[in-house]
């Protein structure tokens, strides 16, 4: 197997245990603003923008405040997550001490607040880990569009077939190989569903980081 000269990792689902708090997260917003949630809440706005699913929320339920209002609240509740709870999954930590060990650049790219995910970064004592952070923050469309991938590609100094792309969503993952990535899917609960579909498009799938076949990827 050829080995690659960089990674493209994704947060939530695939380094960090996050995607139970972010389901209940959306329920929680809405019954504080006195708002029974429909049951397919979290289902249909799970790839969304942190900026369209603001928009999605004021506009389906009427809500008295501006999207960056729902934006600002969203973020208060997660925070305390971030910032106190959320676990790495198992492995993820060792792996990316090791990519640094061995010098190979890695970028973070996620749809999730950039403030989020440098507090669970700190936490766990793996910033130093990536060359940059890339989110919706930074102009980026949602990962049904190339975009992101492509700018952490461009950082990384590398065309999209040397690089790995790390993903726990079905969408993100089939974006990225499409845009002509090494695409490895990690599993993920919130995901089950879409597993079979992730095992067969992309080039790997792992159910947890201790299967990944490191040594064949990055050299012994």
């Amino acid at each position: 197997m050829k080995q690659f000269k960089g990674c493209i990792f994704d947060m939530d689902g695939t380094l960090l245990d996050s995607m139970e708090m972010w389901h209940h997260l959306d329920c929680r917003f809405l019954q504080e603003n006195g708002i029974t949630p429909p049951a397919d809440i979290s289902e249909t706005v799970k790839n969304m923008t942190i900026e369209r699913s603001a928009a999605y929320f004021t506009e389906r339920f009427s809500l008295s405040m501006t999207p960056q209002q729902v934006i600002q609240r969203v973020q208060e509740i997660a925070e305390q997550e971030y910032c106190l709870h959320l676990p790495l999954k198992p492995g993820a930590k060792e792996l990316l001490l090791n990519l640094l060990e061995k010098g190979v650049p890695c970028v973070l790219a996620s749809m999730t607040y950039r403030s989020l995910l440098q507090a669970a970064m700190q936490r766990h004592g793996i910033s130093h880990c990536f060359q940059a952070v890339l989110t919706a923050e930074d102009g980026m469309p949602g990962k049904q569009q190339p975009d992101i991938f492509l700018k952490a590609a461009e950082l990384l100094g590398s065309a999209p077939e040397e690089i790995i792309v790390f993903e726990d969503a079905l969408y993100a993952a089939e974006t990225a190989r499409k845009a002509g990535f090494y695409t490895i899917g990690i599993y993920d609960a919130s995901e089950e569903k879409d597993w079979a579909d992730m095992q067969h498009l992309c080039h790997e799938t792992i159910s947890a980081w201790a299967q990944l076949d490191y040594d064949s990827l990055f050299g012994a």
